[in-house]
């Protein structure tokens, strides 16, 4: 149909992910109150309205104009057979011009941790980046001793480039960060952190 807009839906073989809907809510605040303590040690301090409707309504309407101005693909994810929550990924920051790069963020729930579902929705969005956004370079960063998080991006194909001090606010403290990207055309080989 013309003048339609193709809803942005990236399916694996488990994962079924896509933009959060207002639906979306009661199965989002119950993971993120589930698995606060777990999550809250590697992520922004939540503002006093984080698990709010309100503030999940901002959240449905920012991921939406995000996608239509390609400046993001925020998507929820969900386990294929139960249409469970599972988690987040973000790419965000998404520059154009000479840059053609984007920021990559996630978080999973307590419960679906370890159990190869971020990696698989990794793979999916650096696919969808690479093949449909035509960007080049997908960065992210995580604390240095959030040690999951760091084998997951190197399993993913990300290479570690560096630090960055104070990099973002964690937890409510400014904390540097391990930097990693993953290139549309990499030929860096396996990178020996210590």
């Amino acid at each position: 149909m013309l003048g339609r807009r193709r809803r942005l839906r990236l399916d694996t073989e488990r994962l079924l992910l896509r933009p959060p809907q207002h639906g979306d809510f009661n199965a989002w605040v119950s993971l993120r109150m589930e698995s606060r303590g777990y999550l809250t040690p590697w992520e922004p301090s939540w503002a006093a309205d984080h698990l709010t409707r309100r503030a999940f309504t901002n959240r449905v309407y920012w991921a939406n104009r995000s996608i239509q101005g390609g400046t993001a693909v925020p998507l929820f994810i969900f386990r294929r057979e139960d249409e469970q929550l599972l988690g987040a990924i973000t790419l965000d920051n998404i520059r154009r011009g000479p840059a053609q790069s984007g920021v990559l963020g996630y978080w999973t729930g307590q419960p679906f941790a370890r159990q190869g579902f971020m990696r698989e929705s990794i793979a999916a969005i650096v696919h969808h980046a690479f093949e449909r956004l035509h960007l080049s370079r997908i960065e992210a960063a995580c604390l240095p001793e959030n040690v999951p998080s760091r084998g997951l991006l190197e399993r993913s194909g990300f290479k570690y480039e560096g630090v960055a001090q104070s990099y973002l606010q964690i937890n409510g403290r400014w904390r540097t960060h391990v930097l990693y990207a993953c290139l549309r055309n990499d030929r860096r080989g396996k990178t020996q952190v210590g």
